[in-house]
């Protein structure tokens, strides 16, 4: 449909696809390929025409997954098919089974950052995402403090800084890489904004310039155990250094449909964009059914709930950029915003 609902500020505002499932949605089968619809088009590409058809609010941009294990074919069709889409495309860089954090894993890791960063740099992708400064739901880590927190944050600094190099980023069109930390339990150690943004701020300084940028995600605010307050001052702190990245709006503990938050996505857009230096802002939802995410069901069954009341996922992620959309505008109405 044609927009409705204009979106006033300066900001790009758009959707990662997380609602259309992991496992049968957005991960490739073991040839390489996506899933695809009943008239074979990729399934992020044809839900993503539906939310840009449905949408009262032009949606400007997407974050998708990239996985090593996808035929370059398929990325080209899924890149293009998006692109079609007047979509700006961004990528989020997939590491598992192996630890950021451990120094006997680092070709590992290496080995799955590289090439998902030559893909974006070849595709003209200028902002790239990633959790990978620890592995997710790891059985075998705990909580790093001390001098075993700085060994973390030197070896994380060390791949990334080999990652970048080794594909060529520098002169290229990547613009940022911008880093997400987890909630407790996902992750043992980066588990806060502040410790999130300990690492980009040392991968920074390393590499000599404002590259890294620290994704804030709202429902990891809120399940970090820092309060809504501390999460403002550091946003604050975190702009103010010129290393405040992308924003997320999601909703702590379910990941569900924004009317079961309880003040986070609110007050932290809002401390985000009085620092003027918020440009993109996503919605996300997870599927509470995701064979994918059953490892997070058994950590907290609050993920599991189902919190459509009777929408689909669809309706749900319009009723979210729609709803994102209206803050935005008023921040410009109350001067938050230009």
């Amino acid at each position: 449909m044609s927009a409705t609902l204009s979106l006033i500020p300066k900001i790009e505002l758009g959707v990662v696809p997380t609602h259309i499932k992991f496992v049968g949605g957005l991960v490739p089968d073991d040839k390489g390929s996506f899933p695809r619809d009943e008239d074979g088009v990729v399934l992020t590409v044809a839900e993503m025409r539906r939310l840009c058809e449905t949408s009262p609010v032009k949606i400007s941009c997407v974050q998708i997954p990239y996985f090593a294990g996808a035929r370059a074919t398929e990325v080209d069709e899924l890149i293009s098919g998006l692109r079609e889409l007047d979509l700006e495309v961004h990528l989020i860089l997939m590491v598992g089974g192996a630890n950021p954090m451990n120094p006997a894993d680092e070709d590992a890791v290496v080995a799955q950052l590289v090439p998902a960063l030559k893909a974006a740099a070849e595709h003209g992708v200028a902002h790239v995402s990633s959790t990978s400064i620890e592995e997710w739901m790891s059985t075998n880590e705990t909580r790093r403090e001390g001098a075993d927190y700085q060994a973390a944050i030197e070896q994380n600094v060390k791949v990334h800084l080999r990652a970048y190099k080794e594909a060529g980023l520098a002169g290229s069109e990547v613009k940022n890489w911008h880093i997400e930390f987890l909630r407790p339990g996902e992750f043992k150690t980066f588990s806060s904004i502040q410790r999130g943004w300990d690492f980009v701020a040392a991968a920074n300084k390393a590499l000599g310039k404002k590259f890294f940028k620290l994704l804030v995600d709202a429902a990891h605010c809120g399940d970090s155990g820092l309060s809504i307050p501390e999460n403002e001052q550091i946003i604050a702190d975190l702009a103010a250094a010129d290393e405040l990245g992308i924003f997320h709006c999601s909703c702590p503990t379910t990941r569900g449909c924004f009317s079961t938050d309880d003040g986070w996505i609110g007050a932290l857009l809002a401390a985000a964009a009085k620092t003027g230096k918020l440009e993109h802002v996503f919605v996300e939802f997870f599927h509470h059914e995701d064979p994918a995410l059953e490892l997070l069901r058994n950590l907290d069954p609050g993920h599991g709930i189902d919190t459509r009341d009777g929408r689909s996922y669809t309706e749900l992620t319009v009723d979210g950029l729609v709803q994102t959309a209206h803050r935005l505008n008023n921040y410009v109405a109350r001067g938050v915003l230009k």
